[in-house]
């Protein structure tokens, strides 16, 4: 039964690997090729029945001359700088387009000097994504379009100085757009409507943002890159950029999916650690397309879109309407969103965080991290505060399989005088080692017991390491710069002792290598199995985790280091306790022994 008890945490082990490799290092998706081209700057039309349509995403236009450079894009048109605590960036005069967000707090690397982390760009520029917001009519010659140019009551837009755009068609109506911004990564965009010309009109107000070429993604399952929005009572709902394609068509270029009459929610992108929604007015109902427009040719790039509407409203004559929106264009910090949840009511905004199926676990484990990282000031610490609170919860557990293992050990004599009594009979040979372990009180699957009390833990925090900013280019000590990146050290190098680079496969760096140490003690306290193939495979089950676990963020196999560390000082207390023999040191000097010749 200690055999099949092995056999049992063997492939328990080997199924994890296979299970965690295909999970978390199934081949990322290949990036599509990033092609720069501007979308056709049409204004919104009119159908045949009079009501009002959204804009296509657009495709290539031959008569738009691309901008060399992002600088040139930015200097088509006349602008109003942006410049909150968190925010720099611009918004287009022509269009009155959000078409410029840099984050002041996050840089392209752990160094502070790198760029800043830009999240909108001109359409007219690489990679463009940007957000638009109008009014959509049965004349849209007499509405602003994207060549549109406003005017701007000053230059600049503060926290506390929100900006005025105007415009005046000229046939009597004047639309204006008070754009204001908080303290973090949220604008509030008021449109307003004075209807001068002496006949009602009717107007949907409408908002998109719109990504020009398929984007660079991480391509892990585990994770959601893409399109996704709350859809009021029809909950989350997510479409990856391929998915897109697979979706119906929307019209004869468009594909994608139509939300219908939602109340409360928003619409957007979602990166892995940034993030752009609209958010329209919950009280109201909205309609919603996340949609991709084919290109017309080839070399022209694939366009995705979230395209929002509110209800249409009269505008009597000489009457005024105005609608408000919100845009969110940042990073997805944690407490940020869950303070725009609480405080303005928008519904479900924290899971522009991908938290997963087991946000029972991520959620709770997060808000643990980061408020023990208030008191310590550092992450890595507050991962190896978590592995001991998480301990200490699962003690008892534990401390009941460790328990059970020592006194499998210690019946071992009469486990083995039981099999060599009935080696014939198997099933008299099961029925008398079930007494035993019922007389004993002895659970033979208890050893398995600490690993599968790992697994869920180990699988929250690789998810929180994953997808929370907050650990982004967080440090710990020494070389880890990034607890949310592979140690980046190599023991074939010599940790950087030799001056050349490593093949990433090769990067085994001395986290890694701290971790195999831990397991293969541990596993070196139990006796060696007496199957060939089992003691061969829980051999080499440390090399093999050493390699796997080298790729995966430091912070995790800090996590599982320590994790080891604080197992092997618990089983060695129990296993003295119950009067076991520990066979760690019997299992090293028998490793050290070389095998006697025969003859």
């Amino acid at each position: 039964m200690q055999d099949q008890k092995n056999l049992i945490i063997a492939i328990s082990l080997s199924l994890a690997i296979l299970l965690g490799w295909n999970y978390f290092y199934a081949a990322p998706k290949l990036d599509q090729a990033k092609k720069t081209a501007e979308l056709t700057q049409t204004a919104p039309g009119a159908s045949a029945d009079g009501k009002a349509t959204a804009p296509a995403p657009g495709s290539a236009a031959s008569d738009i001359t691309l901008a060399p450079t992002r600088e040139a894009a930015l200097g088509a048109s006349p602008r109003v700088t942006i410049d909150s605590e968190k925010i720099r960036g611009s918004i287009a005069l022509k269009g009155a387009d959000f078409d410029d967000i840099a984050l002041k707090d996050y840089h392209e690397t752990v160094s502070k000097s790198s760029p800043n982390i830009i999240v909108f760009t001109p359409p007219s520029a690489k990679d463009g994504y940007f957000a638009r917001f109008g009014w959509l009519g049965v004349n849209p010659n007499d509405l602003p379009n994207a060549q549109t140019v406003w005017t701007a009551d000053q230059t600049k837009l503060m926290e506390k100085t929100p900006v005025t755009l105007t415009y005046d068609n000229g046939k009597g109506l004047v639309f204006k757009r008070i754009i204001a911004v908080d303290e973090d990564y949220m604008f509030t965009v008021t449109d307003r409507v004075e209807n001068k010309s002496g006949t009602e009109l009717k107007l949907t107000p409408y908002g998109f943002i719109r990504r020009v070429g398929t984007p660079h993604t991480e391509g892990y399952y585990i994770l959601h890159e893409g399109l996704l929005g709350v859809f009021g009572e029809q909950g989350l709902k997510e479409l990856t950029y391929a998915n897109l394609e697979k979706e119906p068509n929307l019209s004869a270029t468009d594909k994608g999916k139509d939300f219908k009459a939602s109340q409360g929610g928003w619409a957007g992108f979602t990166d892995k650690y940034w993030a752009s929604a609209i958010v329209p007015d919950q009280k109201i109902n909205f309609d919603t397309t996340l949609s991709m427009a084919m290109p017309s040719v080839a070399t022209a790039p694939k366009v995705y879109q979230t395209f929002v509407t509110q209800p249409t409203t009269t505008v009597a004559a000489n009457g005024t309407t105005e609608v408000t929106t919100r845009l969110f264009v940042g990073a997805k910090e944690v407490n940020t969103l869950n303070d725009y949840e609480n405080k303005l009511g928008i519904k479900q905004f924290k899971l522009l965080i991908d938290w997963g199926w087991f946000w029972f676990i991520t959620q709770p484990l997060f808000r643990v991290l980061d408020l023990i990282f208030k008191f310590t000031g550092n992450f890595g610490i507050a991962i190896l505060v978590v592995t001991v609170l998480v301990k200490a919860v699962f003690y008892p557990l534990a401390n009941k399989s460790y328990a059970s293992m020592a006194k499998m050990k210690a019946v071992q004599p009469q486990m083995m005088a039981i099999r060599e009594r009935f080696a014939d009979d198997r099933v008299k040979q099961q029925q008398e080692l079930m007494e035993l372990y019922k007389k004993e009180k002895i659970n033979p699957l208890a050893g398995c017991l600490p690993i599968l009390i790992q697994i869920p833990v180990f699988f929250a925090l690789y998810k929180v390491l994953f997808v929370t900013i907050e650990m982004r280019h967080a440090p710990f000590f020494g070389w880890i710069k990034d607890l949310a990146a592979p140690d980046p050290t190599s023991l074939f190098n010599l940790f950087g002792l030799l001056p050349f680079a490593v093949p990433a496969f090769l990067l085994i760096g001395v986290w890694p290598i701290i971790m195999g140490i831990t397991m293969f003690v541990q596993m070196k306290m139990n006796p060696e199995p007496t199957d060939p193939i089992q003691k061969t495979m829980f051999t080499w089950m440390p090399v093999i985790f050493t390699f796997m676990l080298a790729s995966f963020p430091a912070g995790l196999v800090i996590y599982w280091s320590w994790n080891n560390f604080l197992s092997i000082l618990q089983q060695y207390a129990i296993m003295k306790k119950q009067g076991v023999k520990v066979e760690l040191w019997d299992n090293l000097r028998s490793m050290t022994k070389r095998p006697q010749k025969s003859g």
